[in-house]
């Protein structure tokens, strides 16, 4: 182990054995002869002699164990209230190593491969992939008995609701990662809005609600300046390798996801095959040709698509707000998109997120007291633990008006900061991460604000109203599937990825359709189908 690393090592023989050894966590039955068992069973037995299964501190003796998860780049972590005060209340602290979010995924994948790991994994987006893989290789804890012993809160939650263990259990029967549970979500992907400024300039009144008023819109921002400052600088639609934009504008034709979906009669479609996604590539191409979309989509990074924004120069674009892009604080004045239909359909496809989502938190097979991490997140998944983790502790940003309903009110926000949301991300960790949790509307309760308000609003008319739907349920391949999916797809993924570009900016006329189809099935893209099928029926028979 390098002197650099915060991490535990185990030794090969430990990795091997580590899913032998932590049955005895779980009470499950040792395997006869397994060399280092007794070992194991003394630590593990001595690490749960330590924690108390209800009540506060969770150890008797503090610990510390480590940490990995994203920077967002506003706090670091080991500097954010939220941590202090779980410290203070369960006699657990952390090391952190947090890369920066938009490098972490690579981080993530080389710790992996270095037999260093942390402790604990938070917010660290693992997938469906990971999940089997490193659960299989006994790197990552089945959690399942560790949930029914020290997981009080989030236990309750899975026995009124059975769907969000079958969600998380993988098909050889464990749960390798736990949950954000999200009864507030609604957005599958954060919305596309359009510039306010623009819309008052031209005086439009209603939005576009088909691709070709969309189109005509579009138009109008490019060349009747509605910055105002005399040049022709507008870019009417911006994107970042169209990923921000594509769910939003596919649904045109009637697919209700960006890959794997499924119908209502529980067809599964890839919808890079799909007819409505070769109309798409015409559309957006048109929208290239004639200088409808950001010529710099496939080339720029986020940052340098918001800076566009604070220039004023953006028409119609996707961010979490549309202040996040311009800058400023909250504003009313930038509605969101309303989703679009072509000829081709009868209405628009609208996504909805299916309210739960998978990875944000496991524990390695390097951590000394399972029990204690899991009883120090299952606080999350109380109303108090939620609240510590999504605004901090209180006495910063709110205070509680009354206990028994929960309602709170604001405090006044520090004047260095833009926005709550800029001042949340310093106290928290659960910003713009997918962090372990329960997400319920209580969490909220008295802290709406006018802009939160329009927000549910625009959510109502403009999502709700369409009868959205979940792509594709959260759902696991087994260790073979995922296997061949990997291999399948490893070329195929980047494949589809060039030939989007090429198909939308013209280096590859739509005229080939059929060549980009038979390539995609000689890769095994009928294959790709056949395993999402079977891996989606088992679920809906589970």
């Amino acid at each position: 182990m390098t002197n650099q690393s915060p991490f535990r090592v185990r030794s090969t023989f430990m990795r091997k054995t580590g899913t032998v050894a932590l049955s005895l966590v779980l009470g499950t039955t040792l395997l006869a002869g397994c060399s280092g068992g007794k070992a194991e069973e003394a630590a593990n037995s001595n690490s749960a002699a330590n924690v108390s299964k209800e009540g506060f501190p969770i150890v008797k003796e503090p610990i510390t164990l480590s940490m990995m998860g994203p920077d967002v780049g506003l706090q670091n972590w080991k500097d954010m209230p939220a941590f202090k005060e779980m410290e203070k209340l369960t006699n657990v602290s952390f090391t952190f190593e947090n890369p920066p979010l938009d490098s972490f995924e690579t981080k993530k994948n080389l710790v992996f491969a270095s037999g260093e790991y942390p402790d604990i994994f938070y917010a660290s987006s693992l997938t469906q992939a990971d999940e089997v893989n490193y659960g299989n290789q006994g790197i990552l804890v089945p959690l399942e008995g560790l949930i029914d012993n020290y997981a009080p809160n989030l236990k309750k939650i899975m026995d009124e609701d059975p769907s969000i263990r079958k969600s998380i259990t993988t098909p050889d029967g464990h749960i390798y990662s736990l949950p954000v549970i999200n009864q507030q979500s609604i957005w599958y992907r954060s919305p596309m809005w359009y510039n306010g400024d623009f819309l008052e300039a031209l005086k439009v009144k209603d939005l576009p609600t088909t691709t070709e008023g969309l189109y005509d819109l579009l138009v109008r921002f490019r060349d009747e300046d509605p910055n105002g400052n005399g040049k022709k600088d507008e870019i009417p639609l911006s994107s970042v390798k169209l990923d921000d934009i594509r769910s939003w504008l596919l649904g045109a034709w009637g697919i209700y996801g960006e890959d794997i979906y499924n119908d209502a009669n529980g067809k599964v479609h890839f919808a890079r095959t799909e007819d409505g996604y070769r109309e798409f590539l015409t559309y957006m191409n048109r929208l290239w040709s004639e200088n409808l979309l950001d010529h710099e989509a496939f080339s720029q990074t986020p940052d340098q698509k918001k800076a566009k924004g604070a220039n004023n120069q953006l028409g119609l674009f996707q961010d979490w707000h549309a202040y996040f892009t311009h800058g400023g604080k909250p504003t009313t004045k930038d509605p969101m998109f309303v989703p679009v239909k072509s000829d081709a359909v009868d209405k628009p496809a609208v996504a909805i997120h299916p309210g739960l989502s998978t990875g944000s938190f496991a524990i390695t097979e390097s951590n000394p007291s399972p029990e204690a991490s899991m009883r120090w997140v299952d606080y999350m998944y109380s109303y108090e633990g939620a609240m510590l983790f999504d605004k901090g502790p209180e006495g910063l940003m709110y205070e509680t008006v009354n206990e028994k309903d929960h309602t709170k009110k604001w405090k006044e926000l520090p004047s260095q900061y833009n926005s709550r949301e800029d001042y949340r991300g310093t106290l928290t960790p659960n910003y713009g991460t997918p962090a372990p949790t329960l997400l319920s509307p209580d969490l909220q309760k008295g802290l709406k604000e006018d802009f939160d308000t329009w927000v549910d609003k625009q959510n109502d008319e403009k999502i709700l109203a369409y009868d959205p739907q979940p792509p594709f349920p959260i759902l696991y391949l087994t260790q073979e599937e995922q296997a061949e999916i990997s291999s399948l797809r490893a070329d195929m993924d980047t494949y589809i990825e060039q030939m989007e570009a090429k198909f939308v900016t013209g280096q590859e006329p739509l005229t080939s359709w059929d060549t980009y189809l038979a390539t995609i099935k000689q890769m095994g893209g009928d294959r790709v189908v056949e395993i999402y099928q079977g891996a989606y029926d088992r679920w809906k028979s589970s």
